[in-house]
């Protein structure tokens, strides 16, 4: 009898976190790819979620909505689920005690960053609430909980008695990321300045980044800019000597959006040293684009020296070299760093993290 991996979609039909539900399902299709002979996948879906995988040996669709959903298994109401080997991509994760030993039953979830945990303020209280909640649910009932670095895992040991639960599994930029061929008329109707740097942070950390700008000389993209955060980021921008006008603010971009605008920059700087896998950084990268980022844990593990990473102090110096003598060096070694990372090899590591369990 072969062995069938079950996966949690559940941001099939409702998406929450871009970045996640692309995750999901660049894995999945990794997992489709990779199976050992004689094991195949099925989707665990949400109500009213048709995943468009093709070679999915399943779908298993549950009777409630996402948001339903999220509710009851964060209470650990899971009905309908059912056993087997279950791997959720994200910490929403069908968490309650099951029989590992006899019945075969495996449950493992997934953390992408510890803003519930490190940065609170940045998410509703309610969002907050339903992670802890969710972790709590994992430190009791999951065979295992995969996170993106060993920087990652030593953080979240500080925070869940996990023990040798934890495991390290990196993930990737998106499939097929490459710069679309309109990249010019995205940029044009996205009213992307010439010459900039593209900045990646929060509110309480682009400061660093807005004056590496100021003193290069360049305007600033922000990517990723919470709703309505625009005015309380140009103040921070010229309270760090760039003028508010040289600060170019967006939201959340599609991945072409993106991979255009990137394409475009002198370089990207990550100011943000909290907890979490680097999205933005992995996709500059993956295009050749210089990476500048402050200096934490997670960076040096994925990063590594496909860029440069320096103290927040620092960032300006190493700003003005990533725009001058160092680009094309660093161009050649974030693109190398990374073809590190794939799904594929992602993928192959979840399968030998089932078979070890």
């Amino acid at each position: 009898m072969g062995v069938r991996l079950r996966v949690v979609l559940d941001q099939v039909a409702d998406i929450v976190d871009a970045d996640q539900a692309t995750a999901s399902d660049d894995l999945v299709a990794g997992l489709i790819a990779t199976a050992p002979s004689g094991c195949e996948v099925e989707a665990i879906v949400p109500a009213r979620a048709v995943p468009a995988h093709e070679g999915l040996a399943g779908v298993r669709t549950l009777s409630l909505p996402r948001r339903e959903l999220a509710a009851a298994w964060q209470l650990g109401v899971v009905p309908g689920v059912g056993g087997g080997l279950i791997h959720a991509p994200t910490i929403m994760a069908p968490l309650v005690r099951h029989d590992r030993v006899h019945d075969n039953d495996q449950t493992t979830a997934t953390l992408w960053d510890l803003r519930a945990w490190e940065a609170p303020d940045t998410l509703t209280k309610s969002v907050v609430a339903w992670h802890k909640g969710m972790l709590r649910r994992a430190t009791k009932h999951a065979d295992a909980v995969v996170v993106p670095s060993h920087a990652f895992a030593e953080r979240l040991g500080e925070i869940a008695k996990l023990g040798e639960r934890i495991r390290v599994i990196p993930g990737a930029a998106p499939s097929g990321f490459t710069v679309p061929l309109d990249a010019d008329q995205r940029r044009s109707a996205l009213s992307v300045p010439r010459g900039f740097v593209v900045l990646t942070g929060t509110e309480a950390t682009l400061a660093a980044g807005f004056r590496a700008a100021a003193a290069a000389g360049v305007d600033t993209v922000v990517l990723d800019a919470a709703e309505g955060a625009e005015p309380r980021i140009a103040e921070v921008a010229a309270a760090a000597g760039l003028a508010e006008s040289r600060a170019h603010v967006r939201g959340a971009l599609s991945a072409p959006d993106r991979a255009a605008v990137l394409a475009a920059a002198s370089a990207l700087v990550a100011t943000d040293p909290g907890t979490a896998w680097p999205w933005r950084a992995i996709e500059a990268m993956t295009l050749g684009v210089p990476v500048v980022a402050v200096d934490s844990g997670v960076h040096r593990d994925v990063i590594a020296d496909g860029g440069a990473i320096a103290d927040e102090a620092d960032i300006v110096d190493a700003l003005l070299a990533a725009v001058g003598p160092a680009s094309r060096r660093l161009s050649v070694l974030g693109s190398d760093r990374a073809r590190a990372f794939s799904w594929l090899s992602s993928a192959e590591r979840v399968w030998s993290l089932h078979a070890d369990l």
